[in-house]
């Protein structure tokens, strides 16, 4: 089996409840949000946790890129959309198809990379700062 590594950048909320799944699943999306939108280079994925969540109060101004891996023939069943420059490659998956998503999964959710906003405040979640400690050095 061929698997196709897949990046996200999520906020601190999703962040905490990726962690409370023991790593293994993305939470369900928003009334609001009718796509899950994994991205398709580490690139984007931290040009949109630095540049974005990193300045959204909601997330705590934090950015965290993860990485996971799905099998290539289930990336091949959604729409990949390009939404600006060349490498901005997004996985369109729709909201009510992200649980069948999340079981083809392959292996953990990583978490690679994260980038600290200005007006951050310590989460009161320890998996969080012990994340923040770790990939800061």
């Amino acid at each position: 089996m061929t698997t196709i590594p897949l990046y996200r950048p999520v906020g601190e909320q999703e962040m905490i409840l990726i962690l409370e799944s023991g790593c293994k699943k993305f939470p369900p999306r928003l009334e609001w949000q009718p796509i899950f939108y994994p991205v398709l280079n580490e690139s984007y994925a931290s040009e949109i946790a630095e540049k974005w969540n990193t300045r959204d109060e909601a997330g705590n101004y934090l950015g965290f890129v993860t990485k996971f891996e799905v099998p290539e023939e289930i990336m091949n069943q959604y729409t990949t959309q390009n939404v600006g420059a060349r490498n901005h490659n997004e996985l369109w998956v729709p909201a009510e198809e992200v649980e069948n998503f999340n079981d083809e999964i392959v292996g953990d959710i990583e978490v690679i990379r994260v980038f600290v906003g200005n007006e951050f405040k310590e989460s009161v979640n320890t998996e969080i700062n012990n994340l923040i400690s770790k990939l800061q050095n």
